[in-house]
C-alpha cells in the first residue's frame, strides 16, 4: 500500500474531485465502491442538502468517502463540518481557504484531513496545521482555480520536495499514463474531476458528456482573469458570453452573479450551453469514451503499471 491507500483505507490511489453543488451520492459511492475515494462537494449547498447526500451515500457504500468544503465559498462551513462528525464521515477535504482553525476538532473525531493547495507555501502551512494529505492542484484543472496559474507538472515535484506527508496530484489527469507520470514526479496518487463526468454512473446531462467526448485539445477557456477569479470552463456559447462581458468591463460582483451555482446547474444538469456553464479541465481532449467508474479505475491502474514497466525497461 502506498501513502494514500494506507491512510485512507482505499484500494487505488485515485480520488474524485469535489464538483461543488452538482455532487451526488450515485457518483460518490460508485468511485468508492470501485476502489477510489468518492467525494461530495458541498459548494454553496445548505447543510440539509449535504446531509441528505451523505446519508444516501452511506446507503450505497460502506467504503470511505470524503466531504469537500470550500471554506471561502460555503456559507455553511461549521454546520457541514458538524455533519461530517455526526455521521462519522471518514475523510474531509478542505479547500479555498485557511484550514488550520478546523483541523484539530476534525482530527479529534478521527477524521482524516485532505487540504487542497496550489503552492509550496500553502503546502507547508497545511502540513504544519495537521493535514494528513495534500491535493496539489495545477492550472490545468477544471472550475475555480488558483490565480498563481502553476502547472501540475511544475507544481508536484516542488511540493513533494518540501513536505513529509503524501501529495496527490490534480489537474490534467484522466488516464493511466497521467497516473504513472504523477507517481514518477513523486505524488502518491491523483485526483480527477473532469474524467469522472464522462462515466456511466455520473448523473449529469448527456450534452455535458458529449461535449467532453467531442472536445479537442483546446476546448477549454479561462474566464475571470479580469476580476481575479480564475475559472476553467468548456468552450461554450455561455463561456463566450462571459469573456465578452469581461472585455466590456465587469465587476467582481457581476462576475460572481454570472457564474453562480444556479447557472452552473443549467449547464451541468440541464445541458444548456447557452444559459449555463460547464466546468472542464484541459484533460477534456483525452476523453474518448464513457465507461463505468469501475472500468475506468481498473483500466487506469493497469495502464499505469504497464507504462511504468516500459519506463523501467527503457532505463
Amino acid at each position: 500500500m502506498n501513502g494514500i491507500t494506507s491512510v485512507l483505507g482505499i484500494k487505488y490511489p485515485i480520488i474524485q474531485g469535489g464538483m461543488g453543488n452538482i455532487s451526488n451520492a450515485v457518483l460518490t459511492a460508485a468511485v468508492s465502491e470501485a476502489g477510489g475515494l468518492g467525494t461530495i462537494g458541498a459548494g454553496t449547498m445548505h447543510a440539509e442538502e449535504v446531509e441528505q447526500i451523505i446519508l444516501e451515500t452511506k446507503l450505497r457504500t460502506l467504503k470511505p468517502f470524503s466531504v469537500n468544503v470550500a471554506l471561502s465559498v460555503s456559507p455553511n462551513v461549521v454546520e457541514i463540518l458538524r455533519l461530517a462528525v455526526k455521521h462519522k464521515v471518514q475523510v474531509v477535504t478542505l479547500s479555498a481557504g485557511n484550514p488550520a482553525p478546523f483541523i484539530p476538532k476534525l482530527k479529534e473525531a478521527g477524521i482524516k484531513i485532505i487540504t487542497v493547495v496550489a503552492s509550496v507555501k500553502q503546502a507547508k502551512k497545511a502540513e504544519a496545521a495537521g493535514a494528513d494529505l495534500l491535493v496539489a492542484e495545477g492550472y490545468e484543472a477544471a472550475g475555480i482555480n488558483s490565480n498563481l496559474e502553476t502547472t501540475t507538472l511544475a507544481l508536484i515535484p516542488q511540493i513533494v520536495a518540501q513536505v513529509n506527508i503524501p501529495v496527490v496530484a490534480a489537474g490534467g489527469i484522466g488516464d493511466g499514463k497521467g497516473l504513472a507520470a504523477m507517481l514518477a514526479l513523486g505524488a502518491s496518487g491523483v485526483q480527477m474531476g473532469t474524467r469522472f463526468i464522462a462515466t456511466r454512473e455520473a448523473p449529469f446531462h448527456e450534452n455535458y458528456k458529449q461535449k467532453l467526448l467531442q472536445a479537442s485539445d483546446h476546448e477549454t477557456v479561462i474566464v475571470g482573469r479580469s476580476v481575479g477569479r480564475i475559472r476553467r470552463l468548456l468552450n461554450t456559447s455561455y463561456a463566450d458570453k462571459l469573456l465578452e462581458a469581461e472585455k466590456k468591463g465587469i465587476t467582481p460582483e457581476e462576475f460572481a452573479e454570472l457564474t453562480n451555482e444556479d447557472i452552473h446547474k443549467k449547464g451541468a444538469l440541464e445541458g444548456s450551453e447557452e444559459n449555463g456553464f460547464m466546468n472542464g479541465g484541459q484533460v477534456a481532449g483525452l476523453v474518448s469514451d464513457i465507461p463505468s467508474v469501475q472500468e475506468l479505475l481498473d483500466r487506469m491502474v493497469k495502464e499505469a503499471k504497464d507504462r511504468l514497466r516500459i519506463v523501467e525497461l527503457l532505463l
